[in-house]
């Protein structure tokens, strides 16, 4: 049996998928990325994959990393996959200008925790 993903490996998936949006971003404008229907729905996915391996952190990791907001970004990803028809696009807007940019950092500061615990 393998042995399962730590929070450490959920922590680098939600990173790689940060930077994935930013990419997919690139210097588009908010209209031109809901006008690339493939880049929007990109971007989505990634958010799903961000709030799934956030649903997967332990326990222990979120209740000791309380300045991320965990529950939102579950939520979000729980509103993308379960609410696909309501999705607002102006919300995605807000979280691509207000909320991705202080996550990666976030997440960038608890991977080095791991980095400088694994010495």
């Amino acid at each position: 049996m393998r042995e399962p993903i730590k929070d450490k490996g959920r922590l680098e998936h939600i990173l790689e998928c940060i930077n994935n949006v930013y990419e997919f971003i690139g210097n588009k404008t908010f209209e031109q990325i809901v006008k690339d229907r493939m880049c929007y729905f990109a971007i989505l996915h990634q958010f799903m994959i961000i709030g799934e391996a956030s649903n997967l952190l332990t326990k222990e990791f979120r209740e000791k990393h309380t300045k991320t907001p965990w529950r939102n970004i579950i939520g979000m990803r729980n509103y993308v996959v379960h609410g696909y028809d309501i999705v607002s696009k102006f919300e995605i807007l807000s979280v691509l200008k207000n909320d991705l940019q202080p996550l990666k950092q976030q997440i960038e500061e608890y991977i080095s925790e791991f980095d400088i615990s694994e010495e």
